[in-house]
């Protein structure tokens, strides 16, 4: 090999590595241009979901719209105001027990599943009436705070779907009331199941009247009565009563021999609420 061509071969390959370290250097530059454009997208994004996330917090719940409702629909088969008053019996009853129930709580699924058929039995025989007042304390509820469903929506939405049964007939509403007691479909206090409407469709489904009723589903997936729950919230909030579940005839606790407690056996129920009826 001449010494010339030594040189030009010596010559391009230096040629050739420059232009392969300059390629590089492109290449290092786009790949930072990349990833500090990334890191910044990612910055944006970030900061992004954190502002729509704290806006999505800091929005007024549709229970807080609800509560606010003025021309609050009752559902049939309500009295007084707003509708609050539900009472379920024959006419010919004298007296009237007052049964104070939040839907979620996991004592008053016991108390159905042991005394609720007793109550149902009396009722039909025209031992006495029954006044139903629900609550939603459980979903973590503080109205004059704005606070409304810091824990849970369960409370209020299956209250909600209660006056859609009511709204059908009172048969259908003691048999859903039952059924979203049961052993079979009340959930873990812990679990906000209550709060999905197909959860309390699915329950509707064990109801004959409530099955595939289009009107029922509706009210309840359009949340009909969601404002006259909350009222109904608020008249247990005024009743006196601290717990759930809690009786009263004639203004004074129905309770087990302790004194204290709801009777929660059906022999501890029935010798309870007739020392209240002759009283």
């Amino acid at each position: 090999m001449s010494a010339r061509n030594s040189k030009a071969n010596k010559a391009a390959a230096r040629e050739r590595l420059r232009a392969e370290r300059e390629r590089q250097a492109k290449r290092d530059r786009m790949r930072r241009r990349l990833t500090v454009g990334a890191s910044v997208l990612a910055t944006l994004a970030l900061a992004g979901g954190i502002g729509y996330a704290v806006v999505q917090a800091n929005k007024p719940s549709h229970w807080v719209a609800a509560k606010d409702v003025k021309d609050v629909k009752a559902p049939k088969n309500t009295t007084g105001e707003n509708g609050t008053t539900v009472v379920i019996g024959k006419p010919t009853a004298k007296k009237t027990l007052q049964v104070f129930e939040d839907s979620r709580c996991p004592v008053c699924a016991i108390f159905e599943q042991q005394v609720g058929p007793v109550i149902e039995k009396d009722v039909e025989a025209g031992k006495y009436k029954i006044q139903y007042v629900g609550a939603t304390f459980l979903d973590g509820d503080n109205l004059s705070e704005n606070r409304i469903g810091s824990h849970g929506e369960g409370s209020k939405n299956a209250l909600s779907a209660l006056g859609a049964a009511l709204d059908v007939s009172p048969d259908a509403f003691m048999k859903f009331k039952a059924a979203m007691y049961s052993a079979k479909f009340h959930p873990e206090e812990s679990q906000d199941e209550l709060a999905k409407d197909d959860y309390i469709l699915k329950i509707a489904d064990s109801v004959p009247e409530l099955k595939d009723n289009k009107e029922f589903e509706k009210n309840v997936e359009e949340g009909t009565f969601d404002a006259w729950a909350l009222k109904m919230s608020k008249t247990f909030d005024e009743s006196g009563v601290t717990g759930t579940p809690s009786l009263k005839m004639d203004g004074k606790l129905v309770t087990d021999a302790g004194g204290k407690n709801a009777p929660m056996t059906a022999p501890e129920f029935t010798a309870a609420v007739e020392k209240a009826l002759k009283g």
